[in-house]
C-alpha cells in the first residue's frame, strides 16, 4: 500500500545508497532518521501512499516522514484534495 525510501549516510554524511520498494504500514513506522549500529551510519526513511510518490529522497528529519493522501470520493470518482498532512509535507521540503 505504501512506497518506503531508505537513504543511507556515512558517518561524514555521505549518501551510500538508496532503497526504493513497497512497504507495509507496520514497515512505515520506521520513518525518521536512525543511527546504524555501531558504524556510524545514518538512515533516513520516508513512506508515502501512491504512485510514484516516493521521488523525492529523504536527507534530515524534516523529510523523512510518512505522507499519506487521503482520498475523497466525488460524485465522478475522482480524486479529491490532498489532506492536510501530505501539504504539511510537501510545504516542509
Amino acid at each position: 500500500r505504501y512506497c518506503l525510501t531508505a537513504h543511507l549516510f556515512t558517518a561524514r554524511g555521505e549518501s551510500t545508497s538508496v532503497t526504493k520498494k513497497c512497504a507495509t504500514g507496520e514497515e512505515c513506522h520506521l520513518v525518521g532518521c536512525h543511527r546504524r549500529g555501531d558504524s556510524g551510519h545514518t538512515e533516513c526513511v520516508s513512506c508515502c501512499e501512491g504512485m510514484i510518490c516516493n521521488v523525492e529522497l529523504p536527507t534530515n528529519a524534516t523529510n523523512a516522514v510518512l505522507a499519506v493522501l487521503q482520498a475523497r470520493r466525488t460524485a465522478g470518482g475522482s480524486r479529491g484534495a490532498p489532506s492536510l498532512a501530505l501539504l504539511v509535507a510537501l510545504v516542509t521540503l
